[in-house]
């Protein structure tokens, strides 16, 4: 692929702005598209000198040269926006979470294996020095054995994002506070750390009854597959502004944690024989007015998918780790009272099987109870 590559963004809310951005600023890419429901006008996008559409099926139905589309749309139109990306036979890059059921992500693994196209996903979180370097310590040994592990997600989210009308706080399109808010560091969690099993939750919601359809708050106690145990514990209740998102991590050689408002920060490091060294600064989070998020990596993912479409590099993030993820959230709310589902608490239950390229079968070990 010697020219550039042609990007189509679908969904031009904060995060599929981001994405036009990030498309536009790298000179291995060229934004030929957007797409949005919303009229043009409303949607602060008057830069971008692209064609823009009503529709992903106006998109895909007018001829245009296209070689990846980012679906960045509410969380519950991502498997069927994707799975007709795929069918169209183009590359797709899917924000977080990918689904919002892993039957649905299976499913698309599935179809991009099939028709040997791209599933990118977008794990942003990944890229912070801080994650890369306790990435580094814990694939290097020098914690040894795990013991525990705390991830605490503190976070504002109140009438100034569930704004009536919108998709956000929705059962349908949101799916609830561990997919929009956290799914983020529950990926982290699984990278550094693999699958979890033995869940118990206990949720609550203390001042969103009359702006979502689901909890804003809860505790989360689990077993590592691979050894050691862990808590969750998250919140948007939080008043005004975010407070913090960290995680704490116990071992036998050491101890560390990563804090700040969006684990920016190292803030212990006190591990046997090692010195810290100086990390890269975290890049800012993402600023949307009233409410912020996690930091503002995307240009790493452009770069990655320009990569691997060169054939430089492999994604960075696999895409059987967002199935993974939504499986994981999926148990953990499996454990609210109400949701009498029939969902295993231990992934050494879990039916899925993907196929691999040359046809057999078999789940990833990578991270997960089989390693």
């Amino acid at each position: 692929m010697s020219e550039k590559i042609k990007f189509a963004v679908v969904g031009c809310g904060h995060i599929g702005k981001r994405h036009a951005e990030m498309i536009v600023r790298n000179d291995a890419c060229e934004l030929v598209a957007l797409a949005d429901v919303k009229e043009k006008s409303q949607l602060g996008i008057e830069r971008y000198s692209v064609p823009f559409f009503s529709s992903l099926d106006e998109l895909l139905n007018s001829g245009l040269k296209v070689d990846v589309v980012t679906i960045a749309t509410p969380n519950g139109l991502h498997y069927a926006q994707a799975l007709e990306v795929l069918e169209w036979g183009k590359h797709v890059v899917v924000e977080k979470p990918v689904t919002l059921d892993p039957e649905e992500a299976q499913h698309l693994l599935q179809e991009a294996r099939v028709r040997h196209k791209h599933l990118f996903l977008v794990m942003q979180n990944r890229y912070s020095p801080p994650a890369v370097w306790l990435k580094e310590m814990v694939e290097s040994g020098k914690l040894g054995d795990l013991y525990m592990v705390q991830m605490n997600c503190y976070w504002n989210r109140d009438e100034r994002y569930y704004t009536p009308g919108s998709w956000h706080g929705t059962a349908d399109l949101d799916g609830g506070t561990l997919y929009t808010q956290f799914s983020h560091f529950i990926d982290i969690m699984y990278w550094l750390f693999g699958d979890i099993k033995n869940i118990d939750a206990k949720f609550a919601d203390f001042n969103h009854r009359d702006l979502t359809d689901f909890e804003d708050s809860g505790f989360v106690r689990f077993d590592f597959a691979n050894g050691g145990m862990g808590t969750l514990n998250f919140s948007t209740a939080v008043w005004n502004r975010n407070l913090e998102s960290s995680i704490t991590v116990i071992a036998q050689s050491g101890s560390v944690k990563i804090g700040g408002q969006y684990m920016d920060k190292v803030e212990v490091c006190h591990i046997k024989d090692y010195e810290m060294p100086a990390l890269e600064p975290t890049n800012p989070e993402n600023d949307y007015g009233a409410y912020k998020g996690s930091a503002v990596n995307h240009h790493y993912i452009i770069e990655n998918i320009v990569d691997v479409l060169h054939g430089r590099a492999d994604p960075a993030v696999e895409a059987a780790d967002g199935l993974l993820v939504v499986d994981m959230i999926q148990r953990i709310y499996a454990r609210k009272p109400e949701k009498q589902i029939a969902v295993p608490n231990n992934p050494l239950q879990h039916p899925f099987s993907l196929p691999e390229a040359d046809g057999k079968t078999g789940f990833p070990a990578r991270g997960g109870a089989d390693k």
